[in-house]
């Protein structure tokens, strides 16, 4: 493929900061915009930086001014003003539109497993996903009528170094080692998709400047589905822990702490395992090489090098002990 001019909108978060490398290293010409306020994820040199804030689009709109892309990444529209608003901006002047959705979008609960891109479009709990699935409606009409070359992509729980995927984080790391019992909804032995960021840039990048993904949906999200009880077990091993597990159903949670309830309820209390075969079809070299087990240990160690991000939330911690104790009072049979 030639090098493509891409614009990332976004382009240093968890998702998007791998698939700007490695468009960079795939030889494209790439454009990130964002406050460049970001320290925790250095973008290539090669990149050139726009500076405004992407949820405003008329920000991005001076920002870019009359600038032609081969392709614009938007990872960071999330409502359909906003995306009515980027279709005004580049019409014209881009060749494919890439917008990223959420497979929190898809049926809740799911009707039957795997989920594909055939899989309906429903959350009845989360507003987050309703939002998406709403954006996704205008590109699709937009698609439609002629009016843009859309291709929108559905990542699940895509981490990195930073992102430990429990509910506590950190805070339950640190209960972890101090011999204290960590919450985990459900019975734990829910299947969840867990996708590297690295593994996501590959399926992600792979689609750009791609015809045949134009006018389409994939799902990016790997293979790789451990339970609950799984991923924090592991994480307890990276801590260099045994964790003690104590199950809660996901509505109790969300009751004891709304923080976690549209997360949980309207996401992770499902099993959530994808087929990812129309995404290979284009895309073959895209497949899961990086496990939560083999990563879970890169989470602690970035953590463990500067004090000041293990933050334990005092009143997250509370609320743990409560359900903890809550638990420990309801009969098991």
């Amino acid at each position: 493929m030639n090098p493509l001019d891409v614009l990332f909108i976004g382009g240093s978060g968890i998702i998007s900061a791998a698939s700007v490398r490695l468009a960079v290293q795939r030889g494209h010409r790439v454009t990130v915009l964002n406050r460049g306020t970001s320290t925790t994820r250095e973008l290539p040199a090669e990149v050139e930086r726009l500076t405004a804030d992407a949820t405003d689009p008329a920000a991005v709109a001076a920002a870019v001014g009359d600038r032609e892309f081969d392709a614009v990444a938007q990872f960071r529209a999330f409502t359909p003003d906003h995306v009515e608003a980027d279709l005004r901006t580049f019409a014209g002047r881009t060749g494919q539109y890439v917008f990223i959705s959420s497979a929190s979008a898809y049926q809740k609960p799911p009707a039957r497993l795997p989920v594909t891109e055939s899989t309906p479009l429903h959350n009845p709990f989360w507003q987050y996903s309703r939002n998406k699935i709403a954006c996704e409606d205008v590109l699709v009409r937009a698609s439609r009528a002629g009016e843009a070359a859309v291709t929108i992509v559905r990542p699940s729980h895509t981490y990195d170094h930073t992102l430990i995927p429990t509910s506590g984080q950190w805070t339950d790391v640190a209960r972890m080692r101090a011999g204290k019992p960590v919450v985990v909804h459900g019975d734990g032995t829910t299947q969840w998709t867990l996708t590297h960021t690295e593994d996501f840039a590959v399926g992600f990048v792979g689609l750009l400047g791609h015809p045949a993904a134009i006018g389409d949906t994939f799902t990016i999200t790997g293979d790789h589905a451990p339970t609950w009880d799984q991923i924090y077990t592991w994480l307890g091993a990276a801590a260099g822990v045994e964790p003690q597990l104590v199950h809660v159903a996901s509505e109790t949670i969300a009751r004891a702490v709304p923080s976690l309830g549209d997360g949980l309820v309207g996401d992770k209390a499902h099993s959530m395992v994808f087929d990812c075969a129309k995404l290979q079809a284009l895309v073959p070299e895209f497949a899961t090489t990086i496990r939560y087990d083999q990563a879970a240990s890169d989470q602690v160690a970035w953590y463990e090098a500067d004090p000041s991000r293990q933050q334990v939330d005092a009143d997250l911690d509370a609320a743990f002990d409560r359900l903890v104790e809550w638990a420990g009072t309801v009969p098991t049979a």
